[in-house]
């Protein structure tokens, strides 16, 4: 019988820090990405496009496009135990790697990944064998839209301004508003910690780059106090500003 490889020397030079994620970008043997992320018995290893564990199903790169096939041809299908068992291994992987493109500060790849996982809660939320299954997932919603706000947030600091970076906040947050709303829970909205962390993240923007109201936080502003002439006229300088 062959001998097992073994990880020794992998591990023994790469050592486990509990009070960070430990997360590189490296190259495989046949040229690719590939994300390692170091775990207190090991190493995970994910792939960079596609499904984090590179399985494929039925020619599709991940569960979420073969639900998508799925329902197409059957729209009242529901998922099976074994189905529901894949949709959860498919959340778990894309955490990791959403958590691991926000280590190694790929912003747009984490705002990605998140949008995936957002698509695969509303599609099984849908196709869920019951209501309770469906709402097990649906309360981490707000955590993924916590993650993909960030993402959004640094990475319009990264590639424009600090200005875009809080708007991506504040358009994050009033996304998580509507999930409090629709889920009659509008009065814990302002204390849960997801927002008041997304709210100090704007607010140190704005103390770092000294940045005022946002053109829409003005918008907004003219409008409840009927500016309308004002609010014509920083509607006209959003136009402009977005069409550049």
């Amino acid at each position: 019988m062959k001998r097992a490889t073994h990880f020794d020397e992998l591990l023994s030079t790469w050592e486990f820090d509990p009070g960070n994620l430990n997360v590189r970008l490296v190259k495989g043997k046949d040229g690719r990405d590939v994300i390692q992320m170091r775990v207190d018995m090991g190493m995970l290893q994910l792939e960079t496009t596609g499904r984090p564990d590179g399985a494929v199903y039925d020619e599709s790169e991940t569960y979420l496009d073969h639900l998508q096939h799925l329902r197409l041809q059957d729209p009242e299908h529901k998922l099976s135990e074994e189905e529901c068992n894949e949709v959860d291994r498919e959340f778990m992987q894309f955490y990791h790697r959403r958590i691991c493109w926000l280590r190694l500060q790929y912003y747009h790849r984490a705002v990605m990944d998140a949008d995936h996982t957002l698509r695969l809660m509303d599609l099984s939320s849908e196709m869920s064998p019951e209501e309770d299954w469906g709402s097990a997932h649906e309360q981490y919603r707000p955590f993924v839209l916590f993650h993909r706000t960030q993402a959004q947030a640094l990475g319009e600091l990264e590639d424009h301004t600090a200005e875009e970076a809080i708007q991506a906040i504040n358009q994050g947050l009033e996304v998580i508003h509507q999930f409090f709303i629709k889920h009659e829970a509008e009065d814990h909205f302002e204390e849960d910690e997801l927002v008041v962390r997304l709210i100090e993240m704007r607010e140190s923007l704005r103390n770092e780059y000294s940045v005022g109201k946002t053109l829409k936080e003005q918008l907004a502003a003219a409008v409840e106090q009927e500016q309308y002439e004002l609010a014509a006229k920083l509607r006209d300088e959003l136009t402009r500003r977005e069409a550049n």
